[in-house]
Formats: structure tokens, C-alpha cells, sequence
């Protein structure tokens, strides 16, 4: 026995005959947390004995110092809780993305993605900080060089997106340059011997379309590797020949184990280096650009310096050759010794690589046709549009980390250094509308995505809709535009970062949760899925709920059952109408004198929908046991037809208006400044020329059809045929290529709302408002009624219309568009606006949502 354990045993006998029998009871009396006295010959023992007592003690310590030290950090913690500002505070409830459902294999499958929206071809992992990889290449313009990485309209691209996509492991993009086109292949694929998330190949393949010398000479392409969190990547070798080792780069995380990324070609190619350090990317095209100008200036070289920093975070590896050209990227996780790694890289290039995206492509077209039906219905040009709607709309699909800025309530007893508070850190997964203008997760436009994503994943749609859940505040808000992380910020003006927690956004989540409980109802889901989607509204419900309770309370107008959009500006002395952001629909008019009297038709209908669902959830999810708050009440109180008449209905024009505090002779007139001495400064203020006075608002247009959107009206009354009346007056919203928004009665109609401000909602067609009036019509048509053979006549020419200039537009200019213009349906606005205008796949299916 050691000693250790010699004094373990003697520390349970009775003390040694040698010590005192008054000094052993003594012993016996004391505390165990006392010294005992020890009276002996042998000081070794003595000794012994008391470290014993002293490990006992400090053991007894340093229990107490932890119980202490987690005493206090809780109190400090419930301390900071209550002092944090309630607009920055999480909902106290367990997050939608922790159910079991989102665990597991479903997150490993969508770890590594295309989720970086804002450039032309970018990967990186569903985590925090991920390694981080992309595409860019040196176009030609005007006889000079320019680096190609964030989509931006300044690049004149003739084309570019995705044709097709499956939001998991397989993506094909063609992007157009002048005369080079690019073909980007996305393929992710699991082994046994792989790291989490699996192994990913891109497929670069590079031809040219015309007669440019100097694009027929090279291509100089630049595909880099960056660690958001600022670990150091290994360099596969100082001077790189891919003919002899194909390595690249290796390094290591925590979440992957080792990794290698390797290039794979048999063209003739020739690859440079750039190692970087520095603590973000957003600004990397702009270190690559000055790389290259460094070396042209020095050297006359347009190559990268092949210069290692110490610790780079970043590799760029320039790829150049003659065209045709085509390169195969290997990227291999769990890269440890015995994991098969040459045979894994030989499986994700070359003609196994294009075996597998041949194998993909086909799959992607069955289900194309299984979800969407589209071939006894259209033709191929218009076939060939819907795979690009569905595509882009997939690969587009962003994941965001970061924390949103909010403006400091006002009234509040915030206190800030800043003008703004930060949210809670988050993340979100979500669908974008537009990647060189909008790639970023926008509230009100995530709900018309959701249509079209969860007929072609369910799991997908669930997730996105989760992670936004999940962004609720304790008092049930959801910022309605997300610019998480420094690459999300850095393409937004700076007037538009902060969220308003007073604003809100049209809760179309609603839209898709409808749809779901409908689909369950009606047996379009296996099992499994139903099961799936019960436990995501169970999970869900008590967050669904603090956000109606949200609109319900902080929207609210004078009059019962009546609402009004917060954030109009009531002093501008600009717009010629003050706009309403927080409807989504931007500049759309409004009474001319913002105030509480507010009441605006579409929030009144959004809340329907809100209240409707809220019901219909309820009931699937609780049966018996329903929640306190009666939603069906409400539902009845909004759906009541004559209430709904006597709030907003125009019997003189037949058309459902808002209302609020009004004058029509509002106009925006030249005034000039004098500022200095010498300089007169001119600019256009709002004129007002009758005092306003509270009455309907007599602009006919998309809110004045939310009614009929929203299938209030009953199918016999002789409103409805007032309403149809309006949708087919090519004087007031009809149009060969859809409704417009406003109609050209309106004294609105096509007005600049302010010097610097062109017309938005006020005459443009734009696809979801289309969309929606579309499926009214559909429901009225097949409804019993005097009207339903009108109804249907008009549904189906507003259809061929909307499908016809679409597809001419997308064959005529590559894109989908943000809105097209009422008199020739050119498509205006951002372009590669695949958001909700990729709807216009659920109008060739004729898919729509169902009340």
C-alpha cells in the first residue's frame, strides 16, 4: 500500500496508543473542519495528519468559494436581465430550432451550403463562424480589369443565377461576362469517413461566346478559402503545381476535424497565392484588387505575389488558363489517417463528378414536374422560366449571424452611448429577395417565399419559418429586415440599418402555417410530415400568440375591429405623401395627414388572415384543450361583411377604401433656400392647399382589393361584381401584363412621392399582390354564385397574361424582375428579383393558397 493510501486507511482507525487519552477526546469534541492536536514523538505523522485536515478545509473551501462565485454571477446575471431593455430581450420560451426535429441528421444535411446570396458563387457552414469559401475572376470592361465577386448591377452581366437548385446538395449556375460565360456546379456528398456536414466539389467551367481576343487569351479566376474565426489555414505547398500534388490547403476545426481542399483539371493551368490576415471578408475583393495592381505596377505581372502572411486567415488561389476551361474543387472533411481521402477526391472530379451532377440534374427535373405539373400545361420556353424561379429562389437561400441594430424606443429611459440598442446575437436561415440588392432576410417577403419552398422541401420551409420564430422579443416583435454580420451590413445604406420596434411588417408567415394545417386537414402530407408539423405549431403556438397579441395591441385604431400602420411621418415637408413603410407597400397613398384616426384596409385583412390561422392552428394542435384567447371571435369580428362595409366601403365607386384624416390637393412645389451670400439652393417641399378632413381615401388599387384577397366578400353579393368590374377596367388596373398597383384614376398615380423618390406602389405590376388576386379569382370561379363564370373568365386572362410577359422578359434580358412597368411590361426595378416574383411558378401550377 502506498503512502497515499497507507494514510487514507489510518485517518478511519482509532488514534495510536501514543496519543493522550485528554488530548483524543478533545479531538473527538472539535469540529472535523477544526486542526486537531496532535501530541507525538513522530513529527512525520503529526505532519501527516495535519494536511489531511488542511485538504479538508480548503476542499470545504473551495466547494463554498463555488457555490458563492455561482450565487453571485446568478444574481448579477437576473440583475443585468431586468435592467436590459424589454425591445432587446429573447421571448422567455424554448427555441423552435431546438426541437429534435431540426437536430441531427436534418442539421448535418444542410451544414454546408450556398448560403452567401450577395455574391456570385459562395459557400460556407450553417454555424456562427464557419470556413468560409467563394468565387471571383477578372472581367474585361471598356479595355480595363475588374474584379467579379458581390453581384452588383455595375458588372453589366447579361445573365446570371441559378437554373436549377435543390437547397441541399446540388446547385447549376450560368453567369454571362461580356463574352466569357461561366458555369458554376455546386455538389455536396456524405462518406462514411467524411467530417460533419460531408465533403463538397465545384465545378468551374469557363467558354466563350464571341470574338474577343483578349478573353480568348486567359482566364484568371480566384477561389479562396477564409476562417471567420481568424485560425490559420495551411498552405498545401509554397509553389503549386497541381499536376504533381493537387493540394491546395488543409487546416482543422473543431466541428469537422481535418480538412483538404484540392484542385482537379487536365487543362493546362497555372496557380498563385495570396495568404491574408485579417479579421473579416467583406472587403475582400477589394485586398485582391489592390494584390493584383501591387504586382502589375512592380512586376507587370497580373498574378497574385505567391506571399504567405504569418497566421493567414485567408487563401486566395489564382486559377489562370486558356479558354475552354474546366477545374473540379475538392473540399474533404474528417481528413485524419485511414480515411480514404485520394479515393474521396477522386469521386468528386473529374468523370465521377460528372456522372453525379448528371444523376442530380435529372433528379431535380422529376421533381420539378412531380411538385409542379407543368408539362400538359406550358411550353418548354415557359418551363425552362419556372426551374430558374424555383432554382434561384433555392439558391438564394442565406444563413445570417450577427446582431440587429434597434432604435432606442421612444419615451423610453434607455440609456445608450449609441443612438441604438443591440439585439440578442442570432442567426437565421432564410430565403432572400434579390441578391445584389436585397440579400438579406426581409419579414414580409419570407411569407410569400414559404409558399413556393415548402412544396418543394417541407423540412426547408419549416426550418426558415422556425428561425424566424425564433427572433421574437419578450413583447412579441420581429424586426422586419435582418442585416446580421458585417457582409449583411455592408450593403445597406446607412438610413435604412436601424429597426423600429413601433413598425411592424404583414405577418404573411401566416400565409404558409394556413396552408400547412389546411394540407394536414385535407391528407396532402405522409405521417410523418403531419406529425412533424404539429410538433413545430406546438412549439411554435406560444410565440404565434405574443406576436398576434403584438399587432393586436400596438396597431390598434380608434374603432373596434379597426387598425393602423405605426411609423408614418406626420411633419414631413417633402413627400407628397408620407410613406408607410411598414405595410411592405412603401409609398402606396394613404390619407394625406397621418394620424390616430387611421384605418387602414390591408392591416384589417392581414389580421383576418392572423386570427384565422391562429384559430385553425389552435384547433389542430389543442383539439379539446384550446388556449384561453378566443381567436375565432376575432376572425368573426373582421370577416363581418356589413362592418366591414360600414368601416371601408365606397358605394359611390364600389371599391373599398382606408381612412384617416385627408385632402387630395396636396402637391410638391420648387421652393429656394438662400444659403450664404452667394448660392441658392433649390428642392421640393409639400404644398398643401385645403385643410384635411377625416374620410375615405379615394385611391383605387391593391389595398382597395384586400377584401376581395382575403374572400370576405360573398360570392352572391353584388360587391363582388363591383370588384371584378375594377380588376378588368383597362382604365383603372388592367393591363396586358398584369393589375397594376394603383390605378390611373388616381390622383396618385405614377406621382414621384419626393424629388429623389420615383413611383414604387403606385402603378407597377408586382407579382404577389398579383398572385394573390389571382387566387381569389380562382376561388370565386369554382364557387356557386352569378359571378363565378365572370370570375373565371378574367382569372384566366389575367394568368396567360402575367405567365406570358414574365417569360418574355426572363428570355429577352436573363431576369427576373422586382416589378414591370403597366404599359409595355418591361420588367423595372432590382433585377435577379427571385424573390416573391418566382411566384409566378405557383401561377403556371396553378397552386394557391386556401382560406
Amino acid at each position: 500500500m502506498t503512502g497515499d493510501g497507507r494514510r487514507s486507511a489510518r485517518s478511519r482507525t482509532k488514534p495510536s496508543s501514543d496519543v493522550n487519552e485528554d488530548d483524543d477526546a478533545f479531538n473527538k469534541a472539535k469540529p472535523i473542519s477544526k486542526l486537531r492536536r496532535v501530541k507525538t514523538k513522530d513529527h512525520g505523522t503529526a505532519l501527516r495528519i495535519l494536511n489531511a485536515d488542511l485538504k479538508i478545509i480548503l476542499g470545504f473551501g473551495i466547494v463554498a468559494a463555488l457555490i458563492i462565485f455561482f450565487l453571485v454571477n446568478h444574481l448579477i446575471s437576473i440583475a443585468e436581465e431586468a435592467r436590459r431593455p424589454r425591445v432587446v430581450t429573447p421571448f422567455p420560451a424554448p427555441r423552435i430550432m431546438d426541437l429534435p426535429q431540426f437536430q441531427g441528421e436534418h442539421k448535418e444535411s444542410l451544414y454546408w451550403g450556398t448560403y452567401r446570396p450577395h455574391v456570385y458563387f459562395g459557400i460556407r457552414a450553417r454555424t456562427p463562424l464557419s470556413l468560409v469559401a467563394g468565387l471571383m475572376w477578372l472581367g474585361v470592361k471598356d479595355g480595363r480589369y475588374f474584379i467579379r465577386h458581390i453581384c452588383q448591377d455595375s458588372d453589366d452581366l447579361s445573365t446570371y443565377g441559378w437554373t436549377s437548385h435543390n437547397g441541399r446538395d446540388f446547385g447549376h449556375q450560368v453567369l454571362v461576362d461580356q463574352d466569357m460565360t461561366l458555369a458554376t456546379s455546386f455538389l455536396k456528398y456524405k462518406e462514411d469517413d467524411s467530417g460533419y456536414g460531408g465533403d463538397w466539389a465545384v465545378r468551374i467551367n469557363v467558354q466563350n461566346q464571341g470574338w474577343n481576343e483578349e478573353m480568348q487569351k486567359n482566364v484568371h479566376l480566384f477561389f479562396y478559402l477564409a476562417e471567420e474565426d481568424g485560425n490559420a489555414l495551411s498552405l498545401g505547398g509554397d509553389i503549386l503545381d497541381i499536376h504533381e500534388n493537387s493540394l491546395l490547403a488543409s487546416g482543422s476545426r473543431t466541428d469537422i476535424g481535418e480538412w483538404q481542399l484540392h484542385l482537379k483539371s487536365k487543362a493546362d493551368l497555372e496557380v498563385h497565392y495570396s495568404g491574408l490576415r485579417t479579421p473579416h471578408i467583406h472587403n475582400l475583393s477589394d485586398l485582391v484588387q489592390e494584390n493584383l495592381a501591387s504586382q502589375l505596377i512592380r512586376f507587370n505581372r497580373l498574378q497574385l505575389p505567391d506571399i504567405y502572411q504569418s497566421s493567414s486567415n485567408i487563401l486566395v488561389f489564382q486559377i489562370s488558363g486558356r479558354i475552354p476551361l474546366e477545374t473540379d474543387i475538392v473540399f474533404v472533411s474528417g481528413a485524419g489517417e485511414n480515411s480514404r481521402v485520394e479515393e474521396r477526391i477522386s469521386n468528386l472530379a473529374g468523370v465521377s463528378l460528372t456522372n453525379q451532377l448528371n444523376k442530380k440534374q435529372r433528379e431535380f427535373d422529376v421533381k420539378f414536374e412531380s411538385c409542379f405539373q407543368l408539362a400538359d400545361k406550358l411550353d418548354s420556353n415557359s418551363i425552362h422560366v419556372g426551374k430558374a424561379a424555383i432554382g434561384n429562389m433555392l439558391g438564394g437561400i442565406g444563413y445570417f449571424y450577427g446582431q440587429s441594430k434597434i432604435s432606442i424606443p421612444k419615451n423610453s429611459n434607455v440609456k445608450s452611448h449609441d443612438d441604438f440598442l443591440l439585439y440578442w446575437p442570432a442567426e437565421l436561415y432564410t430565403a432572400v429577395p434579390s441578391r445584389p440588392f436585397f440579400p438579406r432576410g426581409f419579414l414580409w417577403d419570407e411569407g410569400f417565399h414559404q409558399l413556393l419552398i415548402w412544396r418543394w422541401d417541407l423540412h426547408i420551409s419549416l426550418d426558415i419559418v422556425g428561425h424566424w420564430l425564433d427572433l421574437i422579443n419578450i413583447d412579441g416583435w420581429i424586426p422586419r429586415e435582418q442585416i446580421l454580420g458585417a457582409e449583411a451590413l455592408s450593403k445597406v445604406p446607412a438610413e435604412f440599418v436601424l429597426q423600429h420596434s413601433s413598425n411592424g411588417n404583414p405577418p404573411t408567415l401566416f400565409l404558409v402555417l394556413r396552408d400547412l394545417v389546411n394540407g394536414i386537414k385535407k391528407n396532402k402530407f405522409t405521417a410523418s410530415e403531419s406529425s412533424e408539423i404539429i410538433s413545430f405549431l406546438q412549439q411554435a403556438f406560444v410565440r404565434l400568440e405574443a406576436w398576434f397579441q403584438w399587432f393586436n395591441t400596438t396597431q390598434l385604431g380608434k374603432d373596434v375591429g379597426s387598425y393602423y400602420w405605426h411609423g408614418r411621418d406626420n411633419l414631413t415637408i417633402r413627400e407628397l405623401n408620407p410613406k408607410t413603410l411598414s405595410s411592405g407597400l412603401d409609398d402606396y397613398p394613404r390619407a394625406s395627414h397621418p394620424t390616430e384616426d387611421e384605418r387602414h384596409l390591408d392591416l384589417r385583412c392581414w389580421m383576418l388572415l392572423a386570427a384565422d390561422c391562429m384559430n385553425s392552428v389552435a384547433e389542430l394542435i389543442w383539439k379539446e384543450n384550446k388556449p384561453g384567447k378566443d381567436y375565432a371571435s376575432t376572425s368573426n369580428l373582421l370577416s363581418d361583411f356589413d362592418t366591414l362595409n360600414q368601416m371601408h366601403f365606397d358605394h359611390a365607386s364600389g371599391a373599398y377604401f382606408d381612412f384617416g384624416n385627408h385632402t387630395e390637393k396636396v402637391r410638391l412645389s420648387w421652393k429656394e433656400n438662400m444659403i450664404g451670400n452667394n448660392y441658392v439652393n433649390r428642392e421640393l417641399v409639400r404644398e398643401v392647399l385645403e385643410r384635411p378632413e377625416l374620410k375615405l381615401v379615394p385611391h383605387v388599387g391593391y389595398v382597395s382589393l384586400f377584401p376581395f384577397m382575403t374572400r370576405i366578400i360573398p360570392s352572391e353579393s353584388w360587391i363582388l361584381e363591383k370588384q371584378l368590374d375594377l380588376i378588368s377596367n383597362r382604365s383603372i388596373l388592367w393591363t396586358n401584363y398584369g393589375l397594376r398597383s394603383l390605378a390611373k384614376t388616381s390622383s396618385m398615380y405614377m406621382k414621384r412621392n419626393t424629388e429623389h423618390d420615383a413611383p414604387y406602389w403606385r402603378g407597377p405590376i408586382w407579382m404577389n399582390m398579383n398572385y394573390m388576386i389571382l387566387s381569389s379569382l380562382r376561388h370565386y370561379s369554382l364557387e356557386n354564385g352569378p359571378y363565378r363564370d365572370k370570375a373565371r373568365a378574367i382569372y384566366e386572362e389575367l394568368r396567360d397574361n402575367l405567365i406570358r410577359n414574365v417569360v418574355k422578359n426572363y428570355h429577352q434580358t436573363g431576369f427576373l424582375w422586382e416589378q414591370y412597368d403597366q404599359k409595355q411590361g418591361k420588367g423595372k426595378g432590382a433585377r435577379v428579383f427571385t424573390g416573391w416574383t418566382s411566384l409566378v411558378l405557383l401561377i403556371m401550377a396553378e397552386a394557391y393558397n386556401e382560406m
